[in-house]
């Protein structure tokens, strides 16, 4: 009696470890990467991850996510790239599906750059910032002038003509649509 509940308790530890499955390991693409902050890519979801400045902890990673619908991660290069150019008054904030994001330009050392500040859950208790990049780093991170900036581009489609269904470049659009408005109202006179 004793050999068989023996058996039976060792036949049931067996069944248990059956039902452990291996999963597929899927890793994230790096588009690119400085210092402690990175880009990351998992099919359309995008990834910042960063090293929180902001707790005392000095190996505290954070990082937020988000899906590149339209164009979102050439948007999000562009909005921070023309912070640069010309710098805004105050933080420009991005609210994302799980958190909210606030760009904050200063100039160090004179030269303009940006940190990257997170509010977790959009929750204005739990913050985390990045250091602050210049736009050397903001080019490296999206991969600006590597191949893996392909990863996340958008083509842009030309713009087509409706009269007569031609494609127009969006500069020559410009001088076109204002040169048949002279021609017509010389006709008018």
């Amino acid at each position: 009696m004793k050999r068989i509940v023996l058996l039976l308790t060792l036949l049931s530890g067996i069944s248990v470890f059956s039902q452990i499955k291996v999963l597929k390991n899927e890793t994230l693409i790096e588009i690119g990467k400085d210092n402690s902050v990175g880009l990351y890519k998992k099919e359309n979801k995008f990834t910042f991850n960063y090293q929180d400045i902001n707790t005392s902890n000095l190996n505290t990673f954070r990082s937020f996510s988000f899906n590149d619908l339209n164009g979102d991660v050439s948007e999000l290069y562009k909005l921070i790239t023309d912070g640069f150019i010309d710098q805004p008054s105050g933080n420009i904030s991005l609210e994302l599906p799980n958190d909210i994001i606030e760009l904050q330009y200063e100039r160090n050392y004179g030269q303009p750059t940006v940190q990257i500040i997170q509010y977790i859950n959009k929750n204005k208790k739990y913050v985390g910032k990045s250091q602050f990049l210049n736009k050397k780093q903001i080019d490296k991170i999206f991969g600006i002038g590597t191949p893996k900036a392909a990863l996340y581009k958008t083509a842009k489609q030309t713009p087509v003509n409706p009269v007569n269904n031609t494609v127009q470049s969006t500069a020559n659009k410009n001088q076109n649509s204002a040169a048949p408005a002279t021609k017509t109202s010389k006709k008018r006179r």
